[in-house]
């Protein structure tokens, strides 16, 4: 058995690490709040602006669509993956480079894969195996539709260039703060809605000045507002993933440090013990 001080060292490092965790615990918890309030203010403007895009997509050719509603066979493909820049966050990061092997793997074995990594970790981890075009770990600092925007202009530039045939973004959907989902959402080219009527718009919407120019403004915008809700879901999801693993943390952490406190006092009862009986047992052989 170890001997008091060490227990007592022991007990005061746990002591230190519970505080930690329970301070992040409340910061992310804190954070969680605006973030959940954000993303869930934002779906569904997102979703319908995504459907109003399809449906007129749909209608048009490939002209009047421009290329971003063009399917073009696929040989190079782009993953934009989405994690974060910090760890102590549980499976959040983990679960997202799974994922992106595993589509690889699967979907995209025969053709050839280049990454854009958003968020640190992802990157890190990715970068041993697969080719990362850019890293851009800057976006969590200031995140905000004007910075993304950037970086989806950056993507349809690709795609319309003829760099990539087609972008997927691999990204945690969040659920609640315990659960988050992994999710490859197709980028570009735009996906038709499965089953749908393309001559359905019309009974659905009018449109002024034209179709046409209503598309080619709609497009851009539809597609910055798709990354910027999947980049708010995954950092929604990483304050819950973060806040969930911490208060395990913690959890375990006072589960510790109440067995160590029994053993200590054990110990100390133990060490007491013995003291009482080499006094008793001395001075029973002054007696004799």
């Amino acid at each position: 058995m170890a001997n008091l001080k060490e227990i007592r060292n022991r007990i005061t490092s746990i002591k230190s690490t519970m505080q930690i965790t329970s301070a992040m615990k409340m910061v992310s918890a804190a954070k969680l709040k605006k973030a959940q309030d954000a993303i869930t203010a934002m779906r569904p403007y997102s979703s319908k602006l995504t459907e109003l895009l399809q449906n007129l997509s749909a209608t048009l050719d490939s002209d009047a669509g421009g290329a971003y509603s063009t399917e073009r066979e696929v040989s190079k493909v782009l993953l934009v993956v989405i994690t974060s820049n910090r760890g102590l966050c549980g499976g959040f990061n983990s679960s997202i480079t799974k994922e992106v092997v595993r589509t690889i793997e699967k979907k995209y074995s025969n053709v050839e894969v280049d990454l854009f990594a958003i968020g640190k970790k992802g990157g890190d981890v990715l970068s041993k195996q697969h080719n990362i075009i850019e890293n851009r770990n800057d976006i969590f600092d200031d995140l905000t539709f004007n910075n993304v925007a950037l970086v989806a202009e950056k993507l349809m530039e690709m795609y319309v260039s003829g760099s990539y045939d087609k972008i997927e973004v691999v990204y945690n959907q969040f659920k609640n703060a315990a659960t988050q989902i992994p999710q490859v959402e197709q980028f570009l080219p735009i996906k038709p809605i499965e089953g749908g009527d393309a001559n359905a718009v019309n009974s659905d919407y009018i449109f002024e000045p034209s179709k046409e120019e209503i598309v080619e403004a709609l497009i851009p915008k539809s597609l910055k507002t798709q990354l910027y809700k999947a980049i708010r879901d995954s950092f929604a999801s990483e304050h819950g993933a973060r806040m969930t693993a911490m208060h395990k943390a913690t959890d375990n952490a006072t589960d510790l440090r109440d067995e160590l406190l029994l053993t200590y006092n054990k110990a100390r009862q133990a060490a007491i013990t013995n003291e009482i009986l080499e006094i008793v047992g001395g001075a029973e052989a002054l007696n004799n």
